[in-house]
């Protein structure tokens, strides 16, 4: 299923300069149209931190319930700056508390309509929200998956083919991108039809089969 974008906070020109080499290579693998780079310091992300006791325990016991209410107090800001230099200084009851980045837990907090995932310093948010033109490429894309599959089992990489499909909810799908379709697999021809006979059953959208007939042109 395509999807519109991906969006990731990036801390520096740096950092955005190195993604955008790649990336064509990115929204081809992962199937989006695109990557919004977002200022680290961005109000659509918001996270949460946490601090890891096992790492902070063995080195500031006696003040750890002061410099676990502290750390879970950072705002935004704060967590962006440790999450850039990696370490930060937290002073507790007279006493400077270097925290690390393994000595906390980050997390970005659930956006409707977003799935979103952490991984050290690096944020990023799929936007997983579908729109018709999005459902409509997925059917394509997916009919052209069960057309390869067939030509595989029965004809030559190179041999031109001619197919039938029984109609159904696709059918706007398929016509939309009739194109892209039989470029994707040498076919001559397309058509839907009411009925197909001696053809092979495939599933198409959410579960529901059809037939798909395919002879060599």
């Amino acid at each position: 299923q395509p999807l519109q974008k991906i969006v990731i906070p990036v801390r520096d020109e740096a950092m955005k300069a190195q993604i955008e080499k790649v990336q064509h290579l990115i929204c081809s693998e992962l199937n989006v149209k695109e990557i919004e780079f977002l200022a680290a310091d961005n109000d659509l992300l918001v996270k949460k931190i946490k601090p890891n006791f096992k790492t902070l325990g063995p080195r500031y016991g006696k003040v750890m319930k002061a410099l676990g209410n502290a750390i879970m107090a950072f705002n935004q800001q704060q967590i962006n700056a440790l999450e850039a230099d990696g370490k930060c200084i937290v002073p507790v009851d007279g006493t400077d508390c270097e925290v690390l980045l393994s000595d906390v837990e980050i997390a970005t907090q659930d956006i409707p309509g977003w799935v979103v995932a952490n991984d050290g310093s690096l944020t990023v948010a799929l936007d997983i929200q579908l729109t018709s033109e999005l459902v409509d490429e997925g059917i394509a894309r997916e009919l052209v998956n069960r057309i390869q599959n067939i030509r595989k089992e029965q004809f030559d990489v190179t041999d031109r083919i001619v197919v039938e499909l029984q109609s159904g909810e696709w059918d706007n799908a398929i016509n939309r991108h009739m194109e892209y379709i039989c470029t994707e697999t040498l076919c001559t021809s397309l058509t839907l039809v009411p009925e197909v006979k001696d053809g092979t059953p495939v599933e198409l959208l959410d579960g529901q089969n059809t037939q798909i007939k395919i002879t060599k042109a």
